[in-house]
């Protein structure tokens, strides 16, 4: 099994799910398009979307860099803390967002260690 590719669908997935609940908090809320302020609720479940769809466009490609040169299972385990991360962060967020940090540490760090381990890949190996 891919595990690289299963931690990036995975992401994907998380990104749509947290994409559906602002939908849902839209609509409880009676929040019209396009507006993106007037209810905490909403706000709040737009703010984990937005942070998600931000780190998803460093995590995406330092996944499959960092993949590139560790074997698979490296690249895929830090994906996975990262998935766990923005469930963490959600949850928190949703609840109160000042116990956020938990759950973007949990989001960063391993984003930071793909790129690190990306980079340490490609100066190890020197050009192709």
């Amino acid at each position: 099994m891919n595990y690289v590719d299963l931690v990036a669908v995975l992401a994907l997935l998380q990104l749509v799910f947290f994409g559906t609940l602002v939908a849902r908090a839209r609509a409880r809320s009676g929040l019209k398009a396009p507006a993106v302020t007037g209810n905490e609720m909403f706000e709040r479940a737009y703010r984990v979307q937005m942070n998600t769809l931000e780190l998803m466009v460093v995590f995406l490609p330092a996944l499959y860099i960092a993949a590139r040169y560790w074997p698979q299972a490296y690249p895929a385990a830090a994906g996975a803390i990262y998935l766990v991360g923005r469930f963490i962060y959600w949850r928190s967020y949703m609840r109160a967002p000042a116990t956020r940090e938990l759950g973007f540490g949990l989001s960063m760090l391993p984003i930071l260690a793909l790129l690190i381990g990306a980079l340490a890949g490609i100066l190890r190996r020197g050009p192709a």
